[in-house]
């Protein structure tokens, strides 16, 4: 994975540190290639055309074989001398990274089978591509391969990048080769990227010098790690919400990844605490029954007993009134059915819209509780060991460089035959002829470099040439005092002899 936008952050801060090269400027250059790395990119890039990996008539997959056979020719054939390096037993640290990736390709293989099925050629091979595995099948292969063409092979006791910039730092090559940029968290002093590219891509040598980054960033190594660690390591999960500006703002500002640690701890406790204190001072509504609407007044009813009793009344009235109150009893009746049935409705309505307004108070709550972050409202997860992964970078597991031989040797040719040909089903004729070009390579007197045969001379300081120009200034005056003595004349000399003239007249 390497370190997440340092790329970018180089580009833009030490510009100077990144240079572009042609790979036929390189030549002369001893270079340790990180092999797990390339593995894995020959096995993506190099396919056939229907997007699938190359495989020979038992369906045995070639494409790591033609990736490292074909362009380690090509690195030769520039005047490269290339030696791999392969992973060896990955840190404890790193196996919560390797089990996400091995979820994410379970997930990868899942979504492949649907685009089958239903997607694009587009979609199965992206999704085929996410699949890809490094199997130790793969490593012994290509180990076996680098063998028989003559290439030296390290095996690094942990992570090869690692073992790439200690053989950088030790002399034994000039560069380290990878596409990670975490091999120079490693330390590499060079970092040459795309050197295993393909020819056709046309994609320039991109070389990173280790102390122009350095310098370019305004920090020491120490803080150049804690630096990576923060932008998102192979080790750790990425601090959500610090992007590669906030990153470097942080160490500006803290110096140290520790005291941004305890910085960034201290805000989520201001913001948890701030949350609660809010959650405290909020009045709890309860949500009473809606009260039942009505639009009319039940009247009261006359009692029997005491109809006609009033004073006034005769039986006819009585009766009249009687009457009268019936017919009103049965038509307020059936106004009380009428509005009974009216009320159910509007309570059900009423009930519905307050139903409706608590789910719209809910919803409104959680949007006031999903409130933007303010800034750096970043969250340390609970288990971040960065103190383990800063051991990892400063002191790696590697083999000390002086413990290691590199050696370049003629190719086994007949032993490329019998691996390439015969087990694996390569075109013999182009397997001959690429090893013929590495036969011509190593037997052959190697050209040169300028620049190991001149040094760079150091300017000479300023005191020196403003005494150079002192001597000037004499060896000139001394030649006007002696042009002054054979006759020439100045103004005040002319003044001088009139002067004398007339002092001779009178």
């Amino acid at each position: 994975m390497g370190i997440k936008g340092l790329t970018a952050l180089l580009s833009e801060h030490a510009p100077a540190c990144i240079k572009e090269h042609d790979i036929k400027t390189l030549f002369g250059r001893k270079v340790a290639i990180d092999a797990s790395m390339s593995i894995y990119q020959f096995l993506i890039a190099v396919r056939q055309r229907d997007g699938e990996m190359l495989t020979n008539d038992a369906g045995e997959t070639t494409s790591h074989l033609m990736g490292f056979f074909y362009r380690t020719i090509r690195i030769v054939e520039n005047g490269i001398k290339p030696a791999y390096v392969f992973d060896g037993k990955p840190p404890e640290l790193k196996k919560g990274v390797l089990s996400k990736r091995f979820e994410r390709r379970e997930e990868a293989k899942e979504e492949g089978e649907e685009a089958k099925e239903i997607g694009t050629a587009e979609d199965i091979d992206r999704f085929s591509r996410r699949t890809v595995k490094v199997t130790s099948q793969h490593n012994e292969e290509c180990r076996k391969l680098l063998t028989l063409m003559g290439i030296p092979v390290v095996v690094a006791p942990s992570e090869a990048e690692a073992q790439c910039a200690e053989l950088a730092r030790g002399g034994k090559v000039y560069a380290a080769g990878s596409e990670d940029m975490d091999t120079l968290t490693f330390n590499a002093p060079i970092l040459y990227r795309h050197l295993t590219f393909s020819e056709a891509k046309k994609q320039p040598i991109s070389e990173i010098n280790l102390q122009l980054a350095l310098k370019g960033l305004e920090m020491d190594m120490s803080q150049f790690i804690d630096l990576c660690i923060l932008l998102g390591c192979d080790y750790l999960e990425p601090i959500k919400g610090i992007g590669p500006k906030s990153a470097l703002k942080l160490i500006k500002e803290h110096e140290t990844l520790k005291a941004v640690v305890i910085h960034l701890r201290e805000k989520a406790a201001q913001r948890a605490a701030a949350a609660a204190e809010e959650s405290e001072q909020e009045p709890i509504v309860e949500n009473d029954p809606p009260a039942p609407t009505s639009d009319f007044e039940i009247p009261d009813h006359v009692d029997p007993e005491t109809d006609g009793e009033g004073e006034g009344n005769t039986n006819a009235e009585t009766e009249a009134i009687h009457v009268g109150s019936e017919s009103e009893e049965e038509e307020k009746e059936s106004k009380k059915k009428k509005t009974k049935t009216k009320t159910k409705t509007t309570s059900k309505k009423s009930s519905k819209k307050n139903a409706k307004a608590g789910d719209d108070d809910a919803e409104g709550k959680q949007a006031k509780s999903k409130k933007p972050k303010a800034k750096g409202g970043t969250q340390i997860p609970e288990h971040w060991p960065w103190e383990e992964a800063k051991k990892l970078f400063e002191s790696p597991d590697v083999l000390p460089a002086d413990q290691v031989e590199l050696e370049w040797k003629t190719p086994d040719v007949d032993g490329l035959v019998e691996f390439l040909v015969k087990q694996k089903g390569f075109n013999e004729d182009r397997v001959r002829k690429g090893a013929e070009k590495l036969q011509k390579f190593f037997q052959s007197k190697q050209q040169g470099r300028l620049d190991g045969f001149f040094t760079a001379k150091p300017k000479e300081p300023i005191a020196s040439a403003s005494k150079g120009k002192d001597k000037k200034d004499q060896k000139g005056t001394k030649g006007k005092a002696a042009a002054g003595g054979k006759g020439v004349k100045r103004k005040g000399d002319e003044k001088s002899e009139g002067a004398g003239k007339k002092a001779r007249k009178k």
